[in-house]
């Protein structure tokens, strides 16, 4: 879980572009994803396999 808080605040700063999750992690990272004050920001686009790609965006998606 640790692992996953801090790859989010690493996207958030911009210190990586994006996170790839896969299917098998993906209830894991998106329990703590929702959590977080800005989930709003985080896009999420799924790929072909299962895996998603999310990044972080400066306006929040409605």
């Amino acid at each position: 879980m640790e692992k996953y808080k801090n790859m989010i605040e690493q996207l958030k700063n911009g210190e990586i572009e994006s996170i790839e999750v896969t299917k098998d992690e993906f209830l894991q990272f998106r329990a703590i994803l929702v959590k977080h004050e800005l989930f709003k920001h985080f896009r999420g686009e799924g790929k072909q396999g299962g895996n998603i790609v999310y990044t972080f965006m400066e306006s929040p998606r409605s």
